[in-house]
């Protein structure tokens, strides 16, 4: 019986790992067990910092609706909690490009929960 080569499909599994190891430094990306190695960490790290970006984010929003709402003189959890008792359906990430970007607004919708 004649031996299978298995060339094609091993080379192909090899190129697509060396190729998302391009751009790496060094030994990172020309031999395939390093490069696998480092392609590996790099997807797994991409994934954490999609998280990670999204907790940062929600981080800044809050710091900044607190900082506006500081300057009317309230804490920020006593201004969300007025915004839902009032049901307004603004998510921090509106609240937060309002704080910072049109104040007046901001203090319109703080004056609306009070009434």
């Amino acid at each position: 019986m004649a031996r299978v080569r298995r060339g094609f499909k091993a080379r192909r599994r090899r190129k697509k790992i060396l190729k998302l190891a391009k751009g790496f430094h060094f030994d990172r990306n020309r031999p395939y067990k390093r490069a696998a190695e480092a392609v590996k960490r790099a997807l797994h790290n991409m994934y954490k910092s999609r998280r990670i970006l999204k907790r940062d984010m929600r981080r800044l929003w809050i710091t900044r609706i607190s900082a506006a709402s500081k300057q009317l003189g309230t804490s920020y959890s006593s201004l969300m909690a007025a915004l839902k008792k009032k049901d307004v359906r603004l998510n921090r990430k509106m609240l937060a490009e309002i704080a910072a970007r049109d104040f007046e607004s901001f203090k319109g919708i703080w004056d609306f929960t009070r009434s």
